[in-house]
């Protein structure tokens, strides 16, 4: 898959997996099954599970995961959970192909994420018109 290809797969898999980090935090990799949790929030846990693998609640997550989950809102910090994703999905083509069918799979479902942007920042993403104000 072109390193294009990958970096949409991992966006459009982004808001599940902080759906997934916000809903169940440090448990996110546990393997227990929450029939509680909406539609986003299982496919970003199984999503992260299969790139992650299993954990038990007492285990340590991996570093950009855990990161994540003490500073949800940091840019930076998603961006190299989605960094570590990515060299995970590059260096595994059956996992690729599992992540790919849990994110066709998903039930279509509306999915909303708040982007910030410095001034004289851009932030790319899909479906997405930037209008810049007159100077």
């Amino acid at each position: 898959m072109a390193g294009e290809e990958l970096a949409t797969l991992v966006a459009d898999a982004t808001p599940y997996i902080t759906a997934a980090v916000s809903a169940y935090g440090r448990a996110v990799l546990a393997k227990v099954q929450d029939d509680a949790a909406d539609a986003t929030v299982g496919v970003g846990r199984r999503f992260l599970q299969r790139v992650f693998g299993h954990r038990r609640e007492d285990e340590p997550l991996p570093e950009p995961v855990a990161e994540l989950v003490e500073f949800p809102d940091d840019a930076d910090v998603l961006g190299a959970l989605r960094r570590a994703i990515r060299r995970q999905l590059e260096a595994d083509p059956e996992m690729l192909a599992d992540c790919r069918t849990i994110l066709v799979n998903a039930p279509q479902t509306t999915v909303t994420q708040h982007i910030k942007a410095g001034r004289d920042a851009y932030v790319a993403a899909r479906d997405m018109t930037i209008n810049r104000p007159a100077e």
